[in-house]
């Protein structure tokens, strides 16, 4: 009898990879990513490694994920990019990490709606101010006709945008 490691599949290593971007395991990750795996590889629902380490915090992977040619503005399954994401759950430095990794700072979803309206509908001010200090449009309009602008006047977060009517 020889001791050889199982044989996975390609979908079995995939879930791997993927649940280890989600936890964070940066070492495991590496590993991944030196046998040659692609950062882009996506689960069913269009989650990839850098969509799920962003959603779930993990900063560390973010980055390693970015350095390793993660393409930043992938869209899971409702266009949402990891941007998008980490806007409204205001995991700022996550943010800045993808920002500085080239991510749209308005890729809006499926639905129109932009990172800054996110994170102005879920009352994220310093998400807020940074996507603004990144160039953020406050004028585009989401499927329903909204803009940034008006979601702050409705939240009453007219003084972080700059009243300018």
């Amino acid at each position: 009898m020889t001791d050889r490691a199982p044989a996975y599949s390609r979908e079995q290593i995939e879930a791997l990879f993927l649940d280890a971007a989600r936890d964070g395991q940066v070492d495991l990750l590496s590993a991944f990513l030196d046998a040659g795996l692609s950062p882009d590889v996506r689960d069913s629902r269009g989650y990839c490694a850098l969509l799920l380490a962003a959603y779930n915090e993990q900063l560390e992977a973010v980055r390693l994920l970015l350095e390793r040619g993660a393409q930043v503005d992938l869209r899971d399954a409702k266009g949402a990019t990891a941007l998008g994401g980490v806007a409204f759950k205001g995991y700022v430095e996550i943010a800045r990490a993808l920002l500085d990794g080239g991510a749209a700072v308005d890729a809006a979803n499926d639905m129109g709606r932009t990172p800054l309206m996110f994170a102005l509908m879920f009352g994220r001010d310093e998400m807020a101010r940074v996507l603004i200090d990144h160039g953020a449009n406050l004028d585009l309009k989401d499927g329903e006709g909204h803009s940034a602008r008006d979601i702050a006047h409705r939240q009453g977060l007219s003084a972080l945008i700059g009243h300018r009517d």
